[in-house]
């Protein structure tokens, strides 16, 4: 079955396996779940992630989620930008999540990024997340 918001569907399997304290997660694989997952992982939202793959051509990522004193590092996580309501922004009207806590990711021409980089490459694009 095909989903229509495969980021989405990540998203909120990240977010369930938080609620029930999970230390690891599977999602199936794509090229913007790998790209969103390094965003997580360099700004240390997640220990890491691997990809297998299997004999029948499809792969998944298992994704570790990081625990700090028994509490998720990853507060709230959600989607800005739906298939039915996209959500751009410029360099200059990128939003600041809780103060500059939390992070944005964002899908510009020159890959995908968190907020902060995006403001130093001086580059707008589509707003894919936040995470707090």
């Amino acid at each position: 079955m095909a989903l229509s918001d495969p980021l989405g569907d990540m998203l909120t399997r990240i977010r369930n396996a938080i609620m029930r304290n999970k230390q690891t997660v599977l999602t199936p694989a794509s090229k913007l779940r790998a790209r969103v997952l390094d965003v997580l992982k360099d700004e240390g939202y997640i220990r890491g992630y691997t990809e297998t793959r299997f004999e029948n051509g499809t792969a998944e990522f298992s994704i570790e989620l990081k625990y700090y004193e028994g509490a998720s590092v990853i507060r709230e996580i959600a989607r800005v930008s739906k298939p039915g309501r996209r959500v751009y922004v410029s360099s200059k009207t990128i939003p600041q999540v809780a103060n500059g806590l939390g992070i944005s990711v964002l899908s510009t021409p020159k890959g995908v990024m968190a907020d902060h980089n995006a403001r130093e490459q001086n580059v707008g694009g589509e707003v894919l997340c936040r995470i707090i």
